[in-house]
């Protein structure tokens, strides 16, 4: 016979297991700070592209295109900092005229600025990884070293300036978290 005044029991709950497809990575950004990085990085980098017109020089390399990732797409790290954006650009820049000078222009010498431009940003406080592709772009273009180095100068503050105003917004971490 059936107690029809007994609550039904319910079934044990499935005990919970991590699935080993689960995602570690970070929660995807509010819409807000994907719409404030993304036309952050169109400004500052069309900016870059206009500044190069205007002086009949490219401004624009494809590193800083990555600069500019960190800069409006993970402003808090420190990869991402003025220090490491404008210090690890000039001093990869360096260490690719360096090696030019010493090893001449050839894909070897790039792979070793490249790898050069690594440890001297890290003894310098200053990684910034897409940094260590400028290192080879100097190695493999030849540019004029004052012309390159004053250009590249530029287009880091740029870039820097830029993440600023995009880092007041309110939308996006605060940028810089620290400047030196």
């Amino acid at each position: 016979m059936t107690n029809l005044s007994a609550p039904p029991v319910a079934a044990p709950a499935a005990p919970v297991t991590p699935s080993r497809l689960a995602s570690k990575a970070p929660a995807r950004p509010a819409l807000s700070a994907v719409t404030v990085g993304t036309a952050g990085s169109v400004a500052a980098l069309v900016a870059l592209v206009a500044i190069g017109v205007g002086l009949h020089q490219t401004v624009l390399i494809p590193p800083l295109a990555a600069s500019a990732a960190l800069v409006f797409g993970a402003p808090a790290l420190p990869l991402s900092q003025p220090r490491s954006v404008i210090g690890g650009q000039l001093i990869s820049a360096l260490v690719g005229f360096l090696v030019l000078a010493v090893g001449g222009s050839s894909m070897w010498a790039a792979g070793v600025a490249g790898g050069l431009a690594l440890g001297a940003m890290m003894l310098a406080r200053t990684p910034h990884s897409p940094a260590a592709a400028t290192a080879v772009i100097v190695v493999l273009t030849r540019p004029h070293p004052v012309t390159f180095l004053a250009l590249l100068a530029l287009a880091t503050v740029v870039l820097v300036l830029v993440g600023i105003v995009a880092g007041r917004s309110g939308r996006t971490a605060r940028y810089p978290s620290y400047w030196w």
